[in-house]
């Protein structure tokens, strides 16, 4: 790291060379991941790679190498949880572009919100595990004696099971699924008599991961339903929360452009359908295109610094207009290749 001047003084590349946490940063193939704690970045622990609390703001780094090739290359995303303070997901934001600046503009710049991650972002865990609360509450920080119960929610299938932190509800249960509840010295899993095979191994192997985390001290229960399952029940005394569904309605493609050719910053509808295709989009200009499941912010290479400065504010302000806020954003640079975008937009 740098020596570092006053920080208000500090350039974009500056401000990048002075980041402590980001020594280190990118330089082997390999996942890296950190936490947005009081404004600062803040390492995340490996053994807890996956783990995802819903107060907090994160960032992470992919580093890879392309097959046959040497060059090192980058996804960085940030994430936010559903109870992240604007704060919080507004430092991860900037600091994200702070990375990037660091990695010679390579990376791609991807924004995940809780419960709508990429196909990318999710490829990156065995598991998903969302938690309440933030990370000074985890298990780590209090007395085992004064744990608070926590009830974990495992669905899903071969392709993949998610583990998700819920309201310990009774109203809530689904007998298609499996639970875990956490009781801190004593982990009951509860298997519904309609769960599947991959969602019952799955809690069993988070079931032994949770004893190991805590030097083997916890005692473990698996139940089926309705064979003596009062003590699982009795715990199950919290209200439900309702969950709010942000999926489009109309899933109609949309490609909008971002432009100051006129002198003033225009943001406009450039075409609709599934006829949108790469001849569309112009060097000189930033698009927008909403897959209305996913939403690509593409920057061409004869862009104004106004344009890309202001790409990513004009995708957030779109998006909180719509019916789909919280869907997943990539930014991506003229000459990319990503995936997703090449399957959203015909050639």
């Amino acid at each position: 790291m740098v020596p570092c001047p006053i920080p208000h003084t500090l350039s974009p590349e500056e401000a990048a060379q002075c980041e402590p946490a980001w020594q280190g940063a990118g330089q082997a193939v390999g996942l890296q991941i950190w936490r947005i704690v009081n404004f600062k970045v803040e390492f995340w622990p490996k053994e807890d790679y996956g783990r995802f609390y819903e107060g907090d703001s994160y960032i992470i780094l992919n580093t890879y190498k392309e097959e046959g090739g040497d060059a090192l290359l980058y996804d960085v995303h940030f994430w936010i949880g559903k109870f992240s303070t604007q704060d919080e997901y507004g430092t991860a934001a900037y600091k994200t572009v702070e990375l990037d600046t660091l990695l010679d503009d390579v990376p791609i710049q991807h924004r995940e919100v809780q419960g709508n991650e990429s196909a990318l972002f999710r490829s990156y865990f065995q598991t998903i595990e969302l938690m309440r609360g933030g990370a000074e509450s985890g298990f780590r920080q209090v007395k085992p004696t004064e744990y608070k119960p926590r009830l974990f929610h495992f669905h899903g299938d071969r392709y993949g099971v998610k583990v998700k932190e819920i309201k310990r509800s009774a109203e809530l249960l689904d007998n298609t699924d499996v639970y875990i509840l956490d009781l801190g010295l004593h982990l009951i899993q509860w298997n519904g008599s309609g769960s599947n095979k991959d969602e019952r191994f799955k809690a069993a192997k988070y079931l032994r991961a949770l004893v190991d985390r805590r030097a083997g001290k916890p005692k473990t229960e698996v139940l089926d339903e309705g064979c003596d399952d009062g003590e699982f029940k009795q715990h199950l005394d919290e209200a439900a929360e309702k969950e709010t569904n942000f999926s489009a309605s109309d899933k109609t493609k949309q490609l909008f452009r971002l432009s100051d050719a006129s002198g003033k910053m225009n943001f406009s509808l450039e075409k609709s359908g599934s006829s949108i295709q790469k001849s569309d989009l112009d060097t000189k200009d930033v698009f927008i295109l909403d897959a209305k499941d996913e939403l690509f912010v593409w920057i061409g290479k004869k862009t104004s610094l106004s344009e890309k400065r202001n790409a990513m504010s004009y995708a957030h302000t779109y998006l909180q207009s719509t019916d789909h806020p919280l869907v997943p954003v990539s930014c991506l640079k003229e000459g990319s290749h990503v995936k997703a975008f090449e399957t959203a937009i015909a050639a």
